[in-house]
């Protein structure tokens, strides 16, 4: 298993990442989503707490330039279920599951996002209330962006496992987007450890806002905590 902190830390912009495990005494699953930005426009923005997860919200309205990529609902309840992505399809995933639908389904009616040269995938993790989760990834097949490559990973609990899956490869002009299976990294017990050990981790100047979820297997409670660049 890889060092998370080392992943990071080399790595000046992942984009957008989702990391889900199980925590190394095997009583929780651990869930992180993070988002960064390089434009105006992606840093003014801050996660905010909504009734059944998170939302992304512009820290300065007066300077929100175009919204429909950026501002979402990245974490949402649904059920016994968690579902973690970087965009709408979130909702899109409810719909499906609280129609009797699956994770696959829902993903296969969208791409990746219409951002060319860039085509950034979509990411997105569905988590079960006994640990065990899957990881997906929507992205371009060519630089055309003419087809969608839809690949999707499902991981039974390992204690003191989490498997990280990020939308960019690296920086870079376009974007090189994320290649491989999501990577192995190892999880801490203490999530305010592992929330320190994440935010302090990524690049100074490109994060924004990070997300970390920390849920008993037994009974379901759970603890949280957001971090903002924006307004700390």
């Amino acid at each position: 298993m890889e060092n998370i902190k080392e992943i990071l830390s080399e790595n000046t912009y992942p984009g957008r990442g989702i990391i889900v495990g199980i925590s190394p005494d095997g009583t929780k699953s651990t869930v992180a989503y993070f988002i960064m930005g390089r434009s105006v426009n992606s840093r003014n923005r801050i996660f905010e707490k909504t009734e059944d997860g998170i939302r992304t919200k512009a820290y300065d309205e007066s300077k929100m330039v175009d919204p429909s990529l950026i501002i979402y609902h990245p974490v949402r309840k649904v059920g016994d279920k968690l579902i973690v992505t970087n965009g709408d399809q979130t909702d899109t995933i409810r719909d499906f599951l609280l129609k009797g639908g699956s994770f696959e389904e829902a993903l296969r009616t969208r791409e990746f996002e219409p951002d060319g040269p860039n085509w950034t995938p979509r990411i997105s993790a569905e988590i079960e209330a006994n640990g065990e989760y899957k990881l997906s990834i929507l992205k371009s097949y060519d630089l055309s962006g003419e087809h969608c490559l839809r690949q999707t990973y499902e991981y039974p609990k390992i204690n003191g496992a989490a498997h990280f899956i990020h939308t960019y490869k690296c920086d870079g002009n376009p974007i090189p987007s994320f290649a491989g299976e999501p990577e192995l990294t190892a999880t801490v017990d203490s999530m305010e450890e592992y929330v320190n050990i994440l935010w302090e981790s990524l690049n100074e100047d490109n994060k924004v806002s990070l997300y970390v979820r920390y849920t008993d297997l037994a009974t379901g409670e759970y603890e949280e905590k957001i971090v903002n660049k924006n307004g700390n």
